[in-house]
């Protein structure tokens, strides 16, 4: 369906303006390891935790957004296989399986990483006949890292970190046999998402951990498949396959396939793009799928504009999103207990799925109603089942050529899977990297762009609870998960003792973009000057704060860094809610 949405985009409409929610999640993901290793895929797999000797998770909540990796990890550690090191700047709850942790504040994930490299280095931890057989740049890197300013105390200064724990932290990884870094938002969506992504490389490259059992770069994918979404081209500057759009010969050969001549060469707009061209007229509609990006993307109330700005929107989905509240047509779909196809997940194992319910009402598969809208702008398209379409993704997409309707099993297929690996492949990067050798890059420390100040003198972080998934299009329809977990503002109790807020007292959270109000959660996980909040909660939105500052190689929005003031509410004076924000 993913694969059949672009070709639509393409095809019939004659553009690139295609993207998907890995915008919002792993963009820098693709952009970073793309350019270090040639791949912007998970290196490893789950049964690779099992070899670690040592696992560095930073920036991911795992056992609340990704918990069944997340309790093969905490499984490998009770079980004496691996040490467990944790940076992030809230205490999340994997740190307490950790050797170490680390309270880095959010945005200073490159100069964290910086200070590790030096102390590798200067103690001669780092792979020397690794980094001489498989990877350039290393003198480059080094000039950069070695430099005064990634001294420990000088990333003390700036993280928050102790000196001591910054060099212990590198010990660890320095000596180690095998590291593997989990990593996930809390990395990727800054608008240095794609300098952390590359800091992460340069440090596996460093110690020669990736292409390794138990080793390797590990980005947790946010929905289910999100990664099959990336490899089917459903992003503005690539063709299924990471194939580039603007590469004549890549060109040429869809327009082959598709039987197509005017298919677009230039790249499109990226999610964010679209919404700024929707607010300045120059999109003038709008084509929707399985996405609610009026609780998913940044600055509702910009969102909210652009949205109303068009002349017409489309939305394809299960229920009555927030999102379809606002279209002009609303296609009811299938959901995936109701349809035939195939996920790939976080590992790159793409895995089949069969109806296990009856769809209801009028919904049908998605796959069936792009193929309608497509034949009635003369597309003349003859599907009959997803076991057509994947013969063609398999014809098309060279990591997918072997991965045949009738081949996948139940344990699935892993891509890269055709002549050459025709039982798929585990372990990325093992001999050699997809784009030769692996690159190291130098990387400086930059700030977000957004920090605080002494009107809006805290910084707001977003992610997800346990209890709820994304926007809460499904999970909120469950009423024992809505009551586990509401909106709420996860504060310390500095911050709170300093404002005079109790637990569960309702509190104004007030930031340049707009307001939200909700409860107060005071916790001694998280560090002064940092609060969070979940983005599931349409009474509560947490992107009507965050800001829509970009980052320049991936287009990802600054999600985990916004400024933002905190004011203790009474009955009396709780504020209606803001009219421009309200959807009817």
């Amino acid at each position: 369906e993913n694969y059949l949405f672009q070709k639509f985009m393409r095809r019939e409409l004659g553009t690139n303006n295609v993207d998907h929610c890995a915008r919002l999640c792993h963009a820098s993901t693709v952009t970073g390891l793309e350019a270090s290793l040639g791949s912007g895929a998970m290196t490893n797999d789950i049964p690779s935790i099992d070899h670690s000797d040592l696992i560095f998770i930073i920036g991911s909540d795992t056992s609340a957004a990704h918990p069944i990796i997340g309790s093969h990890i905490k499984r490998a550690v009770t079980m004496g296989k691996a040490r467990l090191v944790v940076a992030d700047p809230k205490r999340i709850e994997m740190a307490d399986h950790a050797s170490l942790y680390l309270a880095h504040r959010p945005g200073t994930d490159v100069m964290l990483l910086n200070g590790l490299m030096q102390q590798i280095i200067q103690n001669g931890w780092h792979d020397k006949a690794y980094i001489a057989a498989r990877v350039e740049g290393f003198e480059a890197l080094q000039a950069e890292v070695l430099s005064p300013a990634y001294a420990p105390d000088k990333v003390a200064l700036v993280t928050g970190v102790p000196a001591e724990q910054v060099i212990e932290l590198a010990r660890l990884i320095g000596t180690a046999e095998r590291t593997a870094i989990y990593y996930s938002m809390g990395i990727t969506q800054h608008t240095t998402g794609h300098d952390n992504v590359r800091a992460i490389a340069n440090l596996q490259l460093l110690c020669g951990n990736i292409g390794i059992e138990g080793g390797g770069i590990n980005p947790l994918r946010g929905q289910s498949n999100v990664q099959g979404a990336c490899d089917m081209g459903a992003l503005p500057n690539c063709l299924p396959g990471y194939q580039k759009v603007a590469n004549p010969e890549v060109h040429a050969r869809f327009v082959a396939a598709w039987q197509q001549p005017d298919l677009p060469r230039t790249p499109g707009l990226t999610l964010t793009e679209t919404i700024d061209a929707a607010c300045a007229g120059s999109i003038k509609g709008l084509y929707v799928m399985g996405e609610n990006p009026v609780l998913s993307d940044p600055d509702q109330h910009h969102v909210i504009e652009g949205l109303k700005q068009l002349e017409f929107l489309v939305v394809q989905d299960i229920f009555l999103s927030e999102t379809a509240q606002l279209a002009d047509v609303v296609l009811p779909s299938c959901s995936f207990a109701e349809k035939s196809g195939h996920f790939t997940n976080t590992e790159r194992r793409v895995q089949r799925i069969s109806p296990a319910l009856k769809a209801p009402g009028e919904a049908r598969e998605d796959w069936w109603i792009i193929q309608q809208i497509a034949n009635a702008m003369g597309g003349d398209w003859r599907y009959q089942h997803p076991k057509e379409i994947t013969a063609e993704i398999c014809q098309v997409t060279p990591q997918y050529a072997g991965i045949q309707w009738d081949k996948v099993g139940a344990q699935g297929l892993q891509w890269p899977c055709n002549d050459a690996a025709p039982e798929g492949t585990r372990l990325l990067h093992s001999k050699q990297f997809t784009r030769g050798k692996g690159e190291m890059v130098a990387t400086p420390f930059r700030y977000a762009a957004e920090l605080p100040d002494e009107t809006y003198p805290i910084v707001l972080t977003t992610g997800r609870l346990l209890e709820q998934f994304h926007t809460g299009t499904m999970t909120r329809k469950t009423r024992g998960l809505d009551k586990l977990a509401g909106p709420r503002v996860m504060m310390s109790v500095v911050d709170a003792q300093r404002l005079g807020i109790s637990n569960s007292e309702r509190v104004k959270v007030t930031s340049r973009r707009g307001h939200i109000e909700l409860p107060a959660f005071v916790t001694k996980r998280m560090q002064p000057g940092v609060v969070f909040i979940p983005f599931h909660f349409a009474e509560a939105p947490a992107n009507r704060l965050t800001i829509n500052a970009t980052d320049p190689h991936a287009k990802i929005p600054e999600f985990k860094v916004a400024a933002v003031r905190i004011d203790k509410l009474t009955s009396q004076h709780t504020s209606t809610p803001q009219p421009e924000m309200e959807i009817a």
